[in-house]
């Protein structure tokens, strides 16, 4: 990615961790439960199009640019980074919703969401899971280009629409264990705000 941007980074970190793309690691085969799901989005990761309360619809890289913005212009705040995603079903077709949003602690933020159409979907499991693979894979993708621009110390947790109420109660260890497994922080119900509360509103 490139892009020339006048912005204030000098209260920033550079970006220390490296991680491994989700597609590239061993466990990730197309045999796999795992492998089928992420391969059937892999060209849905990131839409053309978000939109914003704040700023309006943007596409990918100017959704990137407003997130260095908004970070950069306080570099004494503290600041996390959550990406949630909630869906419904109707005949097979699946409405997903994602939020990324940008938490400046104490001091409220901004959010940015988008949505895209998934069909063939019949169970509230393979939902869940896409659910799930579409945060992780917006998380991927935000923290290469991130990675990509040398920049940030991020604070980044993935927020999953599971909780121990609830049919979605018996997935919990497994869909917890697959973000963790790939390196990211994750939330779950009533901690999950970010994907039943901010991305359920749009759906």
């Amino acid at each position: 990615m490139n892009m020339e941007l006048d912005l204030n980074l000098s209260g920033l970190k550079p970006f220390q961790l490296r991680y491994w793309p989700v597609y590239e690691r061993p466990h990730v085969h197309k045999g796999s439960f795992f492998g089928k799901i992420y391969t059937q989005m892999s060209d849905k990761v990131v839409p053309g199009a978000f939109n914003s309360p704040t700023y309006g619809q943007l596409d990918w890289q100017e959704t990137l640019v407003k997130v260095v913005q908004f970070m950069g212009a306080d570099s004494k705040a503290s600041y996390e980074v959550i990406i949630g995603t909630d869906s419904e079903a109707q005949n097979g077709r699946a409405d997903f919703v994602s939020a990324v949003i940008v938490h400046k602690k104490g001091r409220g933020g901004v959010y940015f969401w988008t949505r895209q159409k998934v069909d063939k979907l019949f169970s509230m499991r393979q939902r869940i899971w896409q659910e799930a693979i579409i945060s992780l894979s917006l998380a991927e993708r935000l923290v290469a280009d991130f990675a990509d621009m040398g920049l940030f110390d991020l604070n980044l947790e993935i927020h999953v629409d599971i909780g121990p109420n609830g049919e979605t109660r018996q997935m919990i260890a497994e869909i917890v264990g697959m973000i963790r497994a790939n390196g990211f922080k994750v939330a779950t119900k009533p901690a999950s705000w970010g994907a039943s509360h901010v991305a359920d509103r749009h759906v």
